[in-house]
């Protein structure tokens, strides 16, 4: 392949994010990522899915699920999702694309991998990773250096993967838990995709940087990353839009505004925000026809 990755991290830190828009970046689409979730492999019957049903088994002429789709799109990013999860057969596989960049199917096609980016996630080693002794004035100096936590966290990767499939791998990437300064970038991410949303109703919509900061400690939560933010963005931001705009709250050309409030996440109600979404409604254009 052209380039073989772990990425070791806790739940919530951004590993498939990163292989998804790797794939954007290097091929242009956010599509060219084949993910293979490894919770679906665990047994030793389901590894022949990869390479296809052998000949006389049922689904036979439709082609294994990893190497029909890498046929079909040989620039891609493969990503094996939470790899500690897959049977100890799936290994061999990976051993091969690794030493050969090529993969024979149940039908004895050849597919070439040479053009492929393979990334495999891993939670391996997440306990590791959440005793890291952050940056800082006032850090806990009880935790692990990011050194000494790259080294555990590989000692223990070492017990799932044989050295032969490691020693083919070219990087073993260690994801940092999550602080409060990098919930601001991810909200920030998160608000250009709800921007390209609303660019087709002409809808403008900015936030306050007191908005943004409410939004993102709302969000933080050290143990699940930055899921429980997009949730934030979601309850608080996304779905009472949604319901404006399906009231005509908010027509074609409108700005609309997030600013925060005095209430707080323990005072909320099910309906209730810890921002106010402000609407400013677009100026009519009077044409005068000339005489």
């Amino acid at each position: 392949p052209s380039g073989s990755f772990v990425f070791l991290g806790p739940t919530g830190v951004g590993k498939t994010e990163l292989a998804r828009t790797l794939a954007e970046y290097l091929f242009g689409n956010q599509d060219a990522m084949i993910r293979l979730d490894m919770s679906e492999y665990m047994g030793r019957h389901t590894v022949s899915r990869l390479v296809g049903s052998p000949p006389g088994y049922v689904g036979y002429d439709e082609g294994g699920q990893l190497t029909e789709q890498v046929r079909r799109r040989p620039y891609s990013v493969v990503l094996f999702d939470e790899i500690e999860k897959a049977h100890p057969d799936v290994f061999n596989i990976m051993l091969q694309i690794l030493e050969d960049g090529q993969l024979t199917d149940a039908q004895g096609r050849t597919v070439d991998f040479k053009n492929v980016v393979l990334i495999m996630t891993s939670n391996v080693g997440a306990q590791t990773i959440n005793k890291t002794k952050s940056l800082g004035f006032g850090s806990d100096d009880a935790g692990l250096s990011y050194k000494e936590m790259k080294g555990r966290v590989t000692s223990e990767l070492r017990k799932i993967f044989r050295p032969e499939l490691l020693n083919r791998i070219d990087e073993i990437i260690v994801f940092h838990k999550l602080e409060r300064d990098d919930m601001r970038h991810i909200i920030e991410i998160q608000i250009k995709r709800l921007r390209q949303q609303l660019v087709e109703r002409e809808v403008t919509i900015d936030f306050t940087n007191e908005a943004l900061d409410k939004l993102a400690e709302e969000g933080y939560d050290p143990a699940f990353g930055a899921r429980p933010l997009r949730r934030v963005l979601q309850r608080m931001i996304e779905d009472p839009m949604s319901e404006m705009i399906l009231r005509g709250e908010v027509p074609n050309g409108s700005k609309v505004i997030i600013e925060p409030n005095d209430k707080t996440s323990e005072d909320l109600n099910e309906e209730e925000s810890i921002v106010d979404i402000k609407v400013t409604q677009p100026k009519e254009i009077v044409k005068v026809e000339s005489e």
